[in-house]
């Protein structure tokens, strides 16, 4: 539990950890127990399905409730109710696909709950329909002339059904609600090229670029960093906690230039530049397909509301359409956004996470793409492309990986990792990744559009609109920029101390071309 107290007016609320895939590393090690309670004091006023299958696969429009909350008995925190309208007959019917799909991604979802949930919803639904039925048989009786006794018999045996409904409507409330809490557990299906297994099973795609060669024994970031004066890793500690860090100095010129240099090349491509939110509404979160306060946590949830502190800005750019159906011509919307991230990183330590690796807060900008379904492959392709394209132009030597089935996220049907070479902590890291999520979240944020009508047929009016489809979703990180900065001192350290900039970020930072030590 958090504690709430008043300084000066204002309001401290705890922030506690929820769950959310990292935005580095593999699904599967997100899912680590946490080893402690984190706490953030926030201030504040007062497969191997086809492509048409899948798309069926999950659910029809997600459905926003009313008058209904929930309270974790845990947490005590007050959250909007929200319904994917799963489809269940779908899953029902293709189980043994989706069985093996559960265990081809090592999920934990209970599939035979989901069934056996789904079986008794159906016959209590029938039971109610039956019901109902007979009580409209009694009212229509009780129209009629009738003798007072057989009035009266017709009284109670309609205050019985009333009464026997209202059991039922109550068990089919708490059926449906149990139900969807299982189903939503259900990973989404997975592209049939992906490979199967743990992420050794991972697949290489591409490798770009030649380790850099050095004639002197080299440094990693965080020892270049200290002699060049860019980071302060020990204040930020006192002040924040472990994983946290002040940029200093170039660093800080090095930061805004990487941003600025990538939305203007990914502005470039067509996307639309956002800056975000950077606190969300729980029930969003969980409409992405994450879970913010499940036990193994990697979100910052704020205490005492529906509120998260957001991991990557997926999150709030997949709800800028939330609930809406969009006319098929403005197909695809394509977005780069700017935000700030926050991140546990419960269970992460040693010499992997190291410095800048795995931090619980840093910049970075995300392209997000909403499309037709049938044009979510050729997008998917196109976003690694331009991750390739930005990491190449500064010089980095990267390989592309196909990110093997347990390594992918719940809304993932396919995932590519781009992985650079770090010299300094001689080996290679994630920088980037890139996932085509299908029809996963926007089933759960129930964002449609509506085709075009046939332009053969020439009747018009509402009748003969075409009927709305889900669109997919992807996302792509462009520059995370800790890890950026990272690579780019490990890679361009000359013997002397300092590090060359690479040309293209110059003109983004003032022509800076070379940092050099500072005089004592």
């Amino acid at each position: 539990m958090g504690l709430q107290c008043c300084f000066g007016g204002t309001t401290f609320q705890t922030l506690k950890m929820a769950a959310i895939p990292s935005l580095y590393s593999s699904s599967t090690s997100i899912l680590r127990p946490v080893s402690k309670t984190l706490t953030f004091n926030f201030l504040s006023r007062p497969h191997g399905r086809s492509l048409p299958l899948l798309v069926r696969a999950l659910s029809a429009p997600a459905i926003q409730t009313t008058g209904r909350t929930t309270t974790s008995p845990d947490d005590k925190v007050l959250r909007p109710q929200w319904k994917a309208a799963i489809d269940f007959k779908w899953i029902r019917d293709n189980k043994e696909d989706v069985a093996a799909n559960i265990k081809n991604r090592n999920s934990n979802a209970n599939l035979g709950l989901v069934l056996e949930l789904y079986e008794r919803l159906l016959n209590v639904q029938k039971e109610v329909e039956r019901l109902r039925a007979e009580r409209n048989v009694v009212a229509n009786k009780m129209k009629g002339k009738l003798e007072p006794s057989e009035r009266q018999k017709l009284i109670e045996e309609g205050k019985n059904l009333k009464d026997r409904l209202i059991t039922l409507e109550d068990d089919l409330l708490k059926l449906t609600d149990e139900l969807q809490l299982e189903a939503q557990s259900i990973p989404n299906m997975t592209h049939p090229d992906v490979p199967i297994g743990a992420e050794d099973s991972s697949t290489l795609r591409k490798v770009v670029g030649d380790p850099h060669e050095f004639s002197f024994p080299i440094k990693d970031h965080v020892q270049l960093g200290k002699e060049l004066d860019l980071f302060d890793f020990d204040s930020a500690a006192e002040i924040s906690g472990s994983k946290f860090y002040y940029m200093k100095n170039e660093a800080v010129m090095l930061e805004m230039g990487l941003i600025n240099w990538t939305l203007f090349e990914v502005m470039k491509r067509g996307f639309t530049p956002l800056t975000t939110p950077e606190i969300v509404r729980s029930s969003v979160v969980e409409k992405c397909g994450f879970q913010p306060r499940g036990t193994n946590t990697q979100v910052y949830s704020i205490e005492g509301s529906d509120q998260c502190l957001i991991g990557t800005a997926e999150i709030p750019v997949g709800g800028i359409h939330m609930d809406s159906i969009l006319p098929e011509a403005l197909l695809p919307l394509k977005y780069v956004a700017f935000s700030h991230c926050f991140r546990t990183e419960a269970g992460a330590a040693g010499t992997a996470t190291r410095g800048l690796y795995r931090v619980h807060q840093f910049s970075k900008a995300e392209m997000f793409i909403l499309c037709r379904p049938e044009e979510s492959d050729s997008y998917h392709e196109e976003l690694i492309s331009i991750e390739e394209d930005l990491f190449s132009s500064l010089g980095l030597h990267f390989k592309t990986v196909d990110m093997a089935s347990e390594d992918l996220g719940a809304p993932a049907y396919r995932k590519f990792d781009v992985e650079a070479w770090m010299p300094g902590l001689g080996r290679y890291g994630e920088i980037s990744s890139a996932s085509n999520c299908t029809d996963y979240q926007s089933r759960r944020l129930g964002i449609r559009y509506r085709p075009e009508s046939s332009l053969t047929n020439p009747k018009k009016g509402k009748g003969n609109l075409a009927s709305t489809q889900f669109v997919h979703t992807l996302n792509a990180t462009a520059c995370a920029v800790p890890r950026m900065i990272l690579c780019l001192l490990e890679n361009y350290q000359q013997e002397d101390g300092s590090v060359v900039i690479p040309e293209p970020l110059r003109p983004f930072m003032g022509g800076l071309q070379i940092i050099t030590p500072k005089s004592r």
